[in-house]
């Protein structure tokens, strides 16, 4: 399984970035895919996860910023950065789980697959 990250950049505060990240060598649809972030000098956190079914999860730092979706027909999953803020700044890493369950959708051990990331800088 390889994931892809693409879609990071520079933005100015109040920007909006699009992230994609796109998963082949297995079927996109049977993971749970999750978004995480690592600024300078800061643990890996949690940003995002959609599962099978579409549900998505937030921490709240970015909810009603950010919106994280899915396309199993490009096996591609969509976050959408909007208001973004200097905070945000971090590499972004797209993960792929098979069977991670809801309650840990934001650890990032329940994950089998990481993407390379891609760094997101917002300026004030």
């Amino acid at each position: 399984v390889q994931l892809q990250a693409s879609g990071g950049g520079l933005a100015q505060a109040g920007g909006s970035l699009r992230l994609s990240c796109t998963l082949s060598g297995r079927t996109f649809s049977g993971y749970v895919m999750g978004w995480f972030r690592q600024a300078p000098g800061k643990e890996r956190d949690f940003v995002a996860a959609i599962n099978r079914s579409g549900s998505t999860y937030y921490v709240d730092t970015v909810k009603g910023r950010f919106t994280i979706s899915r396309d199993n027909a490009k096996n591609t999953v969509y976050l959408q950065m909007n208001s973004l803020k200097p905070e945000d700044t971090a590499v972004y890493c797209c993960a792929a789980g098979s069977r991670v369950i809801a309650s840990s959708y934001f650890r990032a051990s329940g994950y089998d697959y990481w993407g390379q990331g891609t760094q997101v800088t917002v300026s004030s």
